[in-house]
């Protein structure tokens, strides 16, 4: 991630796939990509949320 990562817009783009998987028009073939789209942002968030705690935790130890 050479960007500075967007934890919140990560989230929003999250909540526009979820509700475009739930609607009924939506085709199977798109739902793969976002699908595919949602693990990458996960990902993502996961790793942000994981270099916080590290940086959280190291304050501690400070």
């Amino acid at each position: 991630m050479s960007d500075k990562f967007d934890y919140a817009k990560a989230i929003a783009e999250l909540e526009e796939i979820a509700a475009k998987v739930e609607n009924p028009e939506t085709k199977l073939d798109d739902i793969d990509a976002l699908v595919g789209r949602s693990k990458e942002l996960l990902k993502q968030c996961r790793d942000y949320l994981r270099s916080v705690k590290e940086k959280i935790d190291s304050l501690d130890k400070e």
